[in-house]
């Protein structure tokens, strides 16, 4: 039989589907699944580096979904190869390979954390937008990968002073991933070189490279309800 994830309901596996279909618009490097205790976390790199000497920050989107309390697994699918299963709404058939990608060994820290502040959602939007829009500005025509990697680590990779200077690519990775949704203040929350930016549907973390001496997140709109 083909391996399977079964999660919580129908809706949940739906969720868990949305979810890779996003990661495969930005990265072809995969999406880690793992689950244990009921919980599945699916992470993808929207922004990492590759290799020595690119300056793209490791940008990791999470999002946690309820599964089969007895499912316990590791590891790194294609986001495409992930598809319903025929015979039940709520189960998922994984491939038969996985993937080994570089930023799947790079693990966040999983306690520990201490609050920074917080960012606005709207804030968040605004910038990954005006992030993407210069990118589009500034990549050549006909620009081979290379011209556009070196483009795209200039831009997402660049300190934002309203972001409490994490790279905008932490913008990039909360609207790209669908974590944006309404009014919300997101909860930023810092251990030592990592930073977690935490919405309602999903977390971005990102390490390096940051500038030295991060300064507190600051409110950019009304404090929420």
């Amino acid at each position: 039989m083909t391996p399977r994830l079964l999660l919580a309901d129908a809706a949940t596996a739906a969720d868990a589907l949305t979810f890779a279909g996003r990661a495969a618009r930005f990265t072809s490097e995969g999406v880690r699944l793992q689950a244990g205790g009921g919980v599945l976390v699916m992470t993808a790199a929207p922004l990492a580096p590759r290799g020595l000497g690119d300056a793209t920050p490791t940008v990791l989107a999470l999002r946690t979904l309820a599964v089969d309390p007895e499912l316990v697994c590791d590891l790194v699918v294609e986001p495409d190869a992930l598809a319903a299963a025929a015979d039940d709404d709520s189960a998922l058939e994984l491939p038969a390979t996985a993937l080994s990608p570089a930023w799947a060994g790079v693990a966040p820290p999983r306690g520990g954390w201490q609050e920074r502040g917080g960012i606005e959602a709207s804030t968040l939007a605004a910038k990954a937008q005006a992030g993407i829009a210069k990118v589009a500005r500034t990549v050549p025509v006909d620009a081979g990968e290379d011209a556009v990697r070196a483009v795209r680590a200039a831009v997402w990779g660049e300190p934002d002073p309203e972001l409490g200077d994490l790279p905008l690519g932490t913008a990039f990775a909360a609207l790209s991933l669908g974590f944006i949704s309404g009014a919300e203040t997101a909860r930023v929350l810092g251990n030592g070189a990592w930073t977690r930016v935490s919405l309602r549907r999903g977390h971005v973390l990102v390490r390096g490279p940051l500038v030295s001496g991060l300064t507190p997140v600051r409110r950019t709109g009304p404090p929420s309800a």
